[in-house]
């Protein structure tokens, strides 16, 4: 288990059932491997809400809304429609990059990887992308710790809501709508 995913059970105690997945058909169908630390994640919270705003997606999540793989097609076919017309952020300049979703907020902002060729997955970083705008920031952190360090107050976006994260955190897993 990761630092950031002990950070994360100090603010929410895992559920007491793990989720499984078979990595292989996940990473299959995505066409990349995906970091160790977003699969412990997964692993002992699902698909889940941290303080009633960042939803992280779930391959076969239970709520179909945050399916990970449902949601990296339309937003790599979103995101292809616009660059068409809109600049990407330098950090996709580099041929063969690109970006996952992994979270998204009950505003529409979406937190990604970024994915650059020849890096492993275990050290994508993190890009987040306002909902209705083309501004976006770089954290040079893994998903895990992300979430962990905004929860915790130490990391500050000034495209997520000024209202997260909360003084009292909640998480709850996604369950069928």
């Amino acid at each position: 288990m990761t630092n950031a995913l002990r950070r994360l059970v100090e603010i929410a105690p895992a559920p007491s059932e793990p989720r499984q997945k078979d990595w292989g058909e996940v990473e299959r169908s995505l066409g990349v491997e995906l970091p160790v630390d977003y699969k412990e994640l997964i692993h002992v919270y699902g698909g889940s809400n941290w303080d009633d705003y960042v939803y992280v997606l779930e391959p076969g999540c239970s709520n179909e809304n945050y399916d990970l793989i449902e949601w990296a097609e339309r937003q790599a076919e979103g995101l292809a429609g616009l660059w068409e017309f809109e600049k990407k952020p330098a950090e996709l300049e580099v041929e063969g990059s690109r970006v996952i979703p992994w979270a998204t907020t009950d505003n529409g902002e979406c937190l990604y990887w970024l994915v650059r060729p020849s890096l492993e997955p275990d050290r994508w970083t993190v890009m987040v992308n306002e909902a209705r705008g083309g501004r976006w920031e770089h954290f040079p952190v893994s998903c895990t710790q992300f979430l962990a360090s905004t929860l915790y107050g130490e990391l500050q976006s000034d495209i997520l809501s000024s209202l997260f994260p909360r003084a009292a955190h909640e998480f709850r897993r996604l369950g069928a709508v």
